[in-house]
Formats: C-alpha cells, sequence, structure tokens
C-alpha cells in the first residue's frame, strides 16, 4: 500500500536495534502503509549483524547493511574482516554503518581510521555503497576519501553536518547527502538549511531511528522503548522528515519523492535487483 501514491524511502535506520523489542513487526506494517517503500538497516558491529541479515530475509523493504560504527571498534574480534567478507558475499548488501568520530573521546582516532579504510578499500573493490558516520570529522573525511579508493557507485554521507562548503568536494567523490529528522529540531536550523543546497540529484532522507527523534509536536507516536521508557524514533516519521524538507526547498512533495527515489536507485540500485526473497 501506499500513502497517497508516493513512496518514501529511508537512506539509514536502525530498525533491528534491540530498544524496539518485539514491535519490529509492527513497525514495518506502519512503514508499509504509510508508503515505505525501503529502508536500509545498517548493523554496527559483528555483535548485530546477524540481527540485521534475519530482518532483512523477512521483509522486503530491508536493504541490509553491514560495518563497523566507530564507537565499537574497542570491542570488535580479531576475524571481523572474514565475517564481514563472508557476509558480503552471501548477501546483496552496502558496508555501513562505517567512519570516523570527533565528538566521543574514548576512541583511539588511529585506530578508528584504519577500521574505516579497511571498510572502505573492501566496498571500493565490490563496488558497493557504503553509509559513513563523520561526526565532528568531516575535514578529515574529506581528506580521507580524497586520498584513498571509494566504490564507483558512490558514498552517503548520513546525518551531513559538515558546512555548505564541502558540498561540493564530497558530491564530486561520488557523495550522497542525508538529511535526519532530528534537524527539525530547534537549535538545529543551521544543519538543516545547508539541505537547500544539496543538488537535488544527491538528496536523500533518514530517520536514523531509533535514534534522532523528531520534535515532540512533529512525533505522531511518541515511541518508548521496550526497556528503560525512554523516547525513541519511529521509522515512520521518514514522511514528517520527507514533508519538511520539501518544504524547506519549496518543491511539492510528489516532485520531491519522486526525486529522492531516483537518487535512492542511483546508489543503491545494484542491491535491489539482487534483494534476497521474503520467508
Amino acid at each position: 500500500m501506499q500513502a497517497n501514491g508516493i513512496h518514501f524511502i529511508d537512506a539509514h535506520n536502525h530498525l533491528h536495534d534491540r530498544r524496539f523489542g518485539t514491535m519490529r513487526d509492527e513497525l514495518l506494517e506502519e512503514c508499509f502503509s504509510r508508503g515505505v517503500l525501503f529502508s536500509v538497516v545498517n548493523g554496527t558491529s559483528p555483535n548485530d549483524w546477524p540481527d540485521v541479515l534475519e530482518l532483512a530475509k523477512r521483509s522486503h523493504q530491508i536493504v541490509p547493511s553491514f560495518g563497523i560504527h566507530p564507537w565499537y571498534i574497542n570491542d570488535i574480534p580479531s576475524d571481523w574482516t572474514e565475517k564481514l567478507l563472508a557476509l558480503l558475499d552471501s548477501t546483496p548488501s552496502a558496508v555501513g554503518e562505517i567512519g570516523i568520530d570527533g565528538w566521543r573521546t574514548e576512541f583511539d582516532s588511529k585506530r578508528q581510521e584504519e577500521i574505516f579504510l579497511t571498510q572502505l578499500q573492501i566496498a571500493a573493490e565490490r563496488n558497493i555503497p557504503v553509509s559513513i558516520h563523520g561526526l565532528r570529522k568531516w575535514g578529515r573525511l574529506l581528506e580521507l576519501l580524497t586520498k584513498y579508493p571509494r566504490p564507483r557507485c558512490g558514498f552517503l554521507l548520513h546525518s551531513y553536518g559538515g558546512p555548505v562548503e564541502m558540498i561540493q568536494p564530497f558530491a564530486k567523490l561520488g557523495g550522497y547527502f542525508s538529511c535526519p529528522g532530528f534537524f527539525l529540531n530547534r537549535g538545529r536550523e543551521m544543519k538543516l538549511r545547508v539541505f537547500t543546497e544539496v543538488p537535488e540529484d544527491r538528496l536523500l532522507i533518514e530517520t536514523d531511528a531509533p535514534d534522532q527523534n523528531l520534535p515532540p509536536e512533529l512525533d505522531r507516536y511518541h515511541l518508548v522503548a521496550s526497556e528503560g521508557g525512554a523516547r525513541i524514533n519511529h521509522p515512520a516519521t521518514i514522511v514528517e522528515v520527507y514533508q519538511h524538507v520539501a518544504a524547506l526547498r519549496n518543491v511539492p512533495l510528489v516532485e520531491f519523492a519522486t526525486q529522492i527515489e531516483r537518487n535512492f536507485r542511483a546508489l543503491f540500485g545494484a542491491q535491489l535487483q539482487q534483494k534476497l526473497p521474503s520467508t
């Protein structure tokens, strides 16, 4: 089913996250009812890759992505590259979430870059897209992506929070820029405004669910975690993100959604053509 005939695509989330508990089927049904066509679900370490794979086998909506997030570099097995290669060789998938991080200081920068570059090389060799985290490291990330091989199909800058001036340099390297609903919150206006300058053929939209909540007044779900009761982001809020970014760019929603789907297929098209059948 489509909502008003419009397709929505979530370029980056973590629907397998255990904070969702037993709600995943319900969440997927709600996403489907609102017109969500695909969601890229990103693993963060070998510990959660099996959960991503299991979810992808259950739902045609899911495009799986496997990677090591910079916050998890201290807790990975010595054979993580072999595990990653085995998954990529057996499953139509992307690489992510990977990257470097300048916000949290407990993770060694050199080690972050080593693990990031290893995964980037794997993606480049297979020409599969990567979903990249670059929080407070956009300048260094640009340096690394300029210097080292990248997948020819391109890469996604998840929740892009860099300056306007870096948009064109990243785009020339193959970058796509994904806007989260979190940037609709008060105090994030400058981050959101950057997305008026992203070329129309390089823009994507994401929820990063269960993280990066929308402002409470825009969140129709007010979902709470299965344990602890903290408010978390419902993946079906992708619709609200589309609506507000389309308005920001002064583009009709139908036209905007059509362009976003075109962009998504340009980056993730190979994964969509080879998707595993749902069981």
